[in-house]
């Protein structure tokens, strides 16, 4: 599981996105901190001074003759002046430097500077206020055509403290950020790296349903990513070229299936109608065996290929009594009793009826084969299950997994075949989406098809 988990593509993206954000995030921080630490004070203080100014220039508020009387102050704002008259100030002056409007503790003195007003707009001057430091903005507020200049001024020790209580938990804050932005990103990045990678997922489950039987079957590239589209294009072609060669094989094999029966029924008649050829049964048995070969060569090219079924209403009692009364003569001549046991239930299905005959007349035959004289072979009939039990020694547990494999026989096996009988059953069974499995009794084996 480990082994998984460090080889996964989402593990892998999740830990590269979260290493990536962290850096990144860590690299912001440490920019932010050094120039907090690194940079004057009075490039945060300048900024904050002319933002103040233009606050109060916006605020300005002037009566019916257009002389300023006010300015509309919010109640922090205005909490500030009152309690920090002192540290604190703003004023309005005409364009010959007259105070019309000033905060209280504003000192009445003409000018706060020394140069004129109109070489001051826009920027932050230190000057020396009732022997104290003051920075000092100036802005130019026009009333019509009539120019008014606004004025505000903080003490240096006013700047210096509101700027300290705001630049003092910066650090803190920034270490708390990068920890929470880096918990959510982590926690959302897993859900969107799961959405990112659904199309493979997707490709993946339709690829292991990808069987010999629906080799026509191909992977959709429609909403995949552009990275992707191409392994899944190369696989659809692989897939088509497996699906040629497999054809090819297919019909290979019936075609020399069919070619090699007519020869084989005309070596048995030719050799019936020489009186002087001995050990003929010999000859027989080996024929009819050949002949048996092809038959399930025949058998097994045809079942391969799902369009050579047709599929309709079966009954699957109907078919379990033909197939015992196909073989009747065989049990008989082994003194092997067989019999159809089936309660009284809606037996149809949909199947193919010879694919279904031919599925049970070898497993029917197997357990015949393997069944001792004055034994017998039941085919149990239900509605979910057909089961055909014999009375033989049993399948050894080793052989198990290699009994539905194809030319596979026993090593202790006491009658002829090819080994292709089982693998008939097995291709019938994947075509009809049924379960084919071998349970080995006290007594006998049991071979279990399930609907």
């Amino acid at each position: 599981m480990l082994s998984y988990w460090i080889k996964s593509l989402s593990v892998r993206l999740w830990v590269t996105s979260v290493a990536a954000l962290a850096v990144s995030l860590t690299l912001i921080a440490a920019i932010v901190l050094y120039a907090f630490n690194h940079l004057p004070p009075d490039t945060f203080r300048v900024g904050e001074s002319i933002r103040g100014a233009h606050k109060l220039a916006s605020e300005l508020r002037f009566d019916e003759s257009g002389q300023p009387v006010s300015i509309d102050l919010d109640e922090r704002t205005k909490w500030l002046f009152d309690f920090g008259s002192t540290e604190l100030m703003y004023r309005a002056l005409d364009a010959s430097g007259h105070v019309l409007l000033a905060s209280r503790g504003a000192p009445d003195i003409t000018s706060w500077d020394a140069d004129d007003l109109a070489s001051s707009l826009g920027v932050m001057k230190r000057v020396t206020i009732n022997g104290k430091p003051f920075d000092v903005v100036t802005l130019e507020v026009m009333h019509g055509q009539t120019p008014f200049f606004l004025q505000s001024a903080a003490s240096v020790a006013f700047n210096k403290a509101v700027l300290g209580e705001k630049i003092e938990p910066i650090p803190a804050i920034v270490g708390d950020t990068l920890l929470i932005a880096t918990i959510i990103f982590g926690l959302t990045l897993t859900f969107t790296v799961r959405r990112v990678l659904r199309p493979l997922r997707v490709a993946s489950d339709a690829a292991a349903s990808i069987t010999p039987q629906n080799l026509r079957m191909r992977l959709s590239i429609k909403g995949v990513p552009s990275e992707i589209k191409p392994i899944l294009i190369a696989f659809n072609d692989a897939l088509a070229r497996l699906e040629n060669g497999f054809a090819v094989q297919q019909q290979f094999l019936a075609s020399a299936a069919h070619e090699l029966q007519t020869p084989l029924t005309l070596i048995r008649g030719q050799i019936e109608l020489q009186p002087e050829v001995e050990n003929k049964d010999l000859l027989f048995r080996e024929i009819d065996l050949m002949a048996r070969q092809v038959r399930q060569l025949l058998h097994l090219a045809e079942v391969s290929e799902s369009q050579n079924f047709e599929f309709g209403e079966v009954d699957k009692v109907d078919v379990a009594e033909d197939v015992v009364d196909y073989l009747a003569r065989k049990a008989d001549k082994k003194q092997v009793k067989l019999h159809v046991d089936a309660p009284v239930i809606p037996a149809t299905m949909r199947a193919d009826r010879s694919a279904l005959f031919i599925l049970l007349k070898n497993i029917v035959e197997n357990a015949i084969n393997a069944t001792p004289s004055h034994g017998s072979v039941i085919v149990s009939v239900d509605e979910k299950t057909i089961c055909v039990q014999d009375e033989g020694p049993g399948v050894d547990p080793d052989h198990l997994p290699f009994l539905f494999e194809r030319f596979w026989r026993a090593p202790d096996a006491q009658h002829d075949g090819a080994g292709l009988g089982l693998s008939i059953c097995k291709e019938i069974a994947l075509a009809h989406n049924w379960k084919l499995s071998v349970k080995t009794l006290a007594s006998g084996t049991q071979f279990i098809v399930s609907f």
